[in-house]
């Protein structure tokens, strides 16, 4: 059985991952936001009582029934507007130095919610749900790589509205910082895929999803990129992963350099919010990026949300951007 401190470095989970595919072994993998420490485990291997997970309905957990529990009451408290634009402000200047073209800027924000965060994995309804050791939970609707017959496809999700306003696709899809955003990140994922795959390409540009929250509904946009990986792609599973890690979604533009300003600029740890996780079922790989992020701390539950910083973005929209990010996907 699993046990909760069995975490790997990059090398020994790439080793591991690696091994596992050449076998054609069913594993999950769990990964943080800087690619230094993983959870690779053979799903035979998986204790129930210390992490479930479910992709697209496939997983160790229990089927999502919106029927069940009992009432939820959720309140959230941001920091400040002030706080905020003190980090806004830091990103906004290296933007204007040519240091960062695109920026993923995230806040922890405390919560109180009267369920644990086994009963909020259970209610959740999203494709990628993730329940670790009463430690943090995940309720993603962010794909980040899926790999079908040797087909490698990634789905960054850049772009996000509040669905009730009047005209809200349009106003999604025609504003200029969300549009320029968004060709950012295709082509920073377009190369990352370039990297490990051939005959790369945008298959679907910026079309919408539609999330339902206790706070009502968002859109988002999502664009999808594929390419083919060699025959040998099984038996490289970690090798071609952690070469396009971290998610290029949720750092930024140029990768290296703006995973510096984050770690330069951010008040906090993202430990695995933001990384990723998925699973290998000896032929196929399906992942997602650990958005949508609660954590239990010694001082209580910490969600943990952002959004994408440009030339074009406004302090104010990315502040209630992030406060609008902090969700739970049911009533």
């Amino acid at each position: 059985m699993m046990k909760a401190h069995s975490l790997s470095d990059k090398n020994t989970a790439i080793r591991l991952m690696n091994s596992y595919g050449s076998q054609k072994k069913p594993f999950l993998f769990i990964v943080d936001f800087m690619a230094e420490h993983s959870i690779i485990q053979p799903l035979i291997d998986l204790d129930p009582e210390m992490l479930q997970f479910c992709i697209h309905g496939f997983g160790n957990g229990q089927p999502f029934d919106a029927g069940t529990g009992k009432k939820m009451t959720f309140s959230k408290f941001p920091v400040t507007f002030e706080s905020y634009a003190f980090q806004y402000d830091k990103v906004a200047r290296e933007i204007e130095y040519g240091n960062s073209y695109l920026l993923n800027l995230t806040c922890p924000t405390p919560i109180a919610v009267n369920l644990d965060l086994h009963e909020i994995f259970d209610r959740s309804d999203a494709p990628y749900k993730l329940w670790f050791n009463n430690r943090f939970v995940v309720f993603s609707p962010e794909t980040f790589i899926r790999i079908e017959n040797g087909k490698i496809s990634s789905f960054p999700m850049k772009g996000t509205i509040d669905a009730s306003l009047p005209d809200a696709e349009q106003k999604l899809l025609s504003d200029p910082k969300e549009l320029a955003e968004h060709y950012t990140i295709v082509d920073l994922i377009r190369n990352d895929l370039g990297g490990v795959a051939s005959q790369v390409k945008v298959e679907e540009f910026r079309y919408i999803g539609r999330i339902e929250t206790n706070y009502g509904a968002l859109l988002q946009a999502s664009s999808r990129i594929t390419g083919i990986l060699p025959d040998n792609y099984r038996e490289n599973l970690g090798s071609i992963l952690f070469r396009i890690l971290p998610a290029g979604s949720i750092s930024g533009a140029p990768k290296e350099r703006t995973l510096q300003i984050i770690r330069e600029t951010e008040t906090y740890d993202r430990g695995f919010y933001t990384g990723v996780f998925g699973y290998f079922d000896g032929n196929n790989l399906d992942s997602g990026v650990m958005i949508r992020f609660i954590e239990s701390t010694p001082e209580g539950m910490i969600f943990k949300s952002g959004g994408g910083i440009t030339s074009f973005s406004e302090a104010e929209k990315e502040y209630r951007e992030m406060i609008a990010k902090v969700y739970v996907p049911f009533t």
